[in-house]
């Protein structure tokens, strides 16, 4: 057995898939944007199909489009003869990915493809294929060569059907106005799920939980609230609504400029012009603001745009958020 370069070969691969993305750029022109009109103007469902790696490949579009705003799920062409034929309706298109074009298990069903769905386009690497032929659009990209040094595995080729399925996925997402909150809806779990459906009131200390002392407050009072609380941060009150804020690095400052800490009034050392956020915005929205303004903390504002509640990074931190 001869020594290998691992990393040698792995930079060869990466070095001729780049090449292979860098030249689609070449190949996307009017038909693509053809394809994007007639996926828009599609009624029902944008139904993926594919054997094979270009199987694998057509699961993974189907899944970035179903997220980003194209209803959308994949047929494996085996069980559409054996049934489920019956999923696709009129209303419906398919997208067919096939690299030679000519895979035996989607002619065979191509007339009832037909028959079923409004629309058949295609994606090969061959304009001359039975299946290019058989789509009111295809679309052909090719890899000038595979990664594989025997040129067999897909490769360089299943790369660049699955870069045309982002672009695909992405410029559709862009013409539909797309959103974070869209995105939420169809993404509700996992970490992702966590940043863009977790409000800011649904982690922030409110109301009688969050740390608050008056204005008439001495900085010993300060001192204790914030220790208590264990939050870094206080509220300030004049008795009807929050008028600042007073932070442990507020208490630093005054400790250095030898404040008296059973004299001095926390209404004369708070921060009156203080960051907020209301309680119905995302957290991630929060996470942004602090970073922006390279704070640690923000008040929180309830439903009557009053300052009620306290939202900390270190909360961000322990619910996952950043």
């Amino acid at each position: 057995m001869k020594e290998t370069n691992f990393i040698d070969s792995a930079l060869k691969v990466i070095q001729i898939e780049a090449n292979a993305v860098l030249a689609l750029k070449d190949q996307i022109h009017g038909k693509f944007d053809d394809l994007c009109k007639n996926i828009l103007n599609v009624k029902g469902k944008l139904i993926l199909m594919g054997i094979g790696k270009s199987g694998h490949v057509a699961q993974k579009i189907s899944a970035t489009l179903s997220s980003t705003g194209t209803p959308s799920f994949f047929i494996h062409p085996t069980e559409a003869a054996h049934g489920d034929l019956g999923m696709i309706d009129k209303k419906d298109a398919i997208l067919i990915l096939s690299n030679s074009g000519e895979t035996k298990e989607i002619i065979e069903i191509l007339p009832a493809l037909k028959r079923c769905a409004g629309n058949v386009f295609t994606l090969t690497n061959n304009s001359d294929s039975s299946i290019a032929k058989s789509g009111e659009i295809n679309i052909a990209i090719t890899a000038s060569e595979e990664a594989c040094p025997l040129d067999l595995a897909p490769t360089s080729s299943t790369t660049l059907a699955m870069v045309f399925g982002d672009a695909l996925a992405v410029s559709l997402l862009e013409h539909r106005g797309f959103t974070k909150d869209d995105f939420a809806k169809s993404h509700p779990a996992g970490q992702l799920g966590k940043k863009l459906t977790t409000l800011v009131g649904d982690i922030a200390i409110m109301d009688n939980r969050a740390p608050v002392v008056l204005e008439a407050a001495t900085l010993k009072d300060a001192l204790i609230e914030i220790t208590d609380k264990k939050l870094g941060i206080t509220l300030v009150s004049n008795g009807e609504k929050i008028t600042g804020i007073f932070t442990d690095g507020d208490l630093r400052r005054c400790l250095n400029e030898e404040k008296n800490l059973l004299e001095t009034l926390i209404g004369s050392v708070m921060t009156a012009n203080f960051k907020s956020i209301a309680h119905n915005a995302l957290a991630i929205d929060a996470a942004e603001i602090m970073e922006k303004n390279k704070i640690f903390a923000l008040a929180v504002t309830d439903i009557s745009g009053n300052a009620s509640g306290v939202l900390t990074m270190h909360q961000l931190l322990e619910y996952g958020i950043i």
